[in-house]
């Protein structure tokens, strides 16, 4: 089978059309700057990558412009739209209404639609991006595979907040986690590599990149996770605080004037790495102060080992025990720095580090030594991949 991979984000569009009999990428690129100008990369594979700045208004232009390119005569990778055997669709948030993907008619969409407030930058987004698809190919089936369906396993003395119920009853205010697409396919890696029982397996995946979470998961299924009602949760991020003590959101807004949409703006975008450094949002950045001896860069780089090394000693707590960690997403897979300093908090575990091992980047490989109680790899992370997986699994 081909299956069209597609993530919208709010003003991006993401695509790998991938033969998953193979699980060979056959074409993959980007539009960017939607609704600003436009930009729209894509690379067949074996040819070169072609680079178009067009004026890319909506989403539905993007998906136009996707179609066009996967059936180029000269750059494409299809002769025609009908070697596209089914879509799958990255959507953000699913609510409590879905605990796995699903294929999309009427009624799905719908109620994806109705999702929208809790998600309200990308769930619109990634609907329209199914509504064009449907448009383009009315006889193509399309999947919603989405962040948080994964998390949906977690209990609710881990899912709920310390809030009056009638929030949970009535706005479904809770803990629903994300990057649950990633999780679910490094955590199956990573019991694969085990070689023991699904069932008695202990792994804690480190998704960290410009947006980071945690997770635990036991017996194969997410039963605890740092990000929450929103990915704004958890651990320091790129631009996004993490986790904070919710009055300083009143305390901001009176001393500068602010709405508390603002100050909330100002925790996604403004915050994290980059508020601590005042250099970057990017890790090799901060890296680069580190060993320059930045002070603000060494805080960021600190603070982001120790939240991380904090939130894996609970889960290890919630699961009353590991047998892996993995680390995963551009930082994880790629940041020997990071993983080494994280690690360094939690040899009580019995854990070892390989130094030489550890200087991997991008690839599968165990960072721990051989005698280490607890296993420790670094492992690649393929969304799109576990996206078609999902979409073959149903079509």
């Amino acid at each position: 089978m081909n299956v069209l991979v597609i993530n919208c984000g709010s003003s991006t569009l993401k695509y790998q059309l991938i033969n998953t009999d193979t699980e060979a990428v056959l074409a993959k690129g980007n539009c960017e700057r939607i609704k600003v100008d436009g930009v729209h990369v894509h690379t067949t594979t074996g040819k070169e990558k072609i680079k178009v700045e067009t004026p890319i208004p909506d989403h539905s232009t993007a998906v136009k412009l996707v179609l066009a390119a996967l059936t180029d005569k000269d750059n494409g990778a299809i002769k025609s739209l009908d070697e596209i055997d089914a879509i799958g669709h990255r959507v953000v948030h699913g609510g409590e209404r879905f605990a796995t993907s699903v294929v999309v008619d009427d009624e799905i969409f719908a109620a994806i639609e109705e999702c929208s407030d809790l998600a309200p930058l990308h769930n619109p987004a990634n609907l329209i991006g199914i509504k064009a698809c449907m448009d383009a190919m009315p006889g193509v089936k399309n999947v919603a595979v989405f962040d948080t369906a994964f998390h949906q396993t977690m209990p609710e003395e881990a899912y709920m907040y310390g809030i009056p119920y009638s929030y949970y009853e009535n706005y479904k205010i809770r803990r629903y986690g994300f990057h649950g697409t990633s999780h679910s396919f490094v955590s199956k890696r990573a019991i694969e590599i085990l070689g023991k029982p699904v069932e008695d397996s202990k792994v804690i995946v480190c998704h960290i990149g410009g947006g980071a979470s945690i997770c635990a998961v036991k017996g194969g299924k997410s039963v605890d996770t740092s990000m929450g009602f929103t990915p704004l949760d958890g651990l320091i991020m790129g631009t996004r605080s993490g986790s904070i003590d919710p009055a300083i959101v009143d305390y901001i807004a009176d001393k500068e004037g602010k709405t508390a949409k603002e100050v909330v703006s100002l925790l996604n975008k403004q915050s994290g790495v980059l508020g601590i450094s005042g250099r970057s949002s990017d890790f090799r950045d901060i890296d680069a102060g580190v060993v320059e001896g930045d002070k603000r860069c060494k805080v960021a780089f600190d603070m982001t080992c120790y939240q991380a090394a904090k939130l894996i000693g609970g889960y290890v707590a919630a699961m009353n025990g590991v047998d892996m960690i993995a680390f995963t997403a551009g930082i994880g897979e790629n940041d020997t720095m990071v993983r080494e300093k994280i690690l360094s908090y939690l040899t009580y575990l019995g854990i070892e580090l390989d130094t030489e091992a550890n200087k991997c980047h991008g690839e599968e490989r165990m960072i721990s030594t051989a005698d280490s109680r607890v296993k420790v790899y670094a492992i690649p992370t393929n969304e799109e991949l576990a996206i078609a997986r999902e979409t073959v699994a149903l079509v």
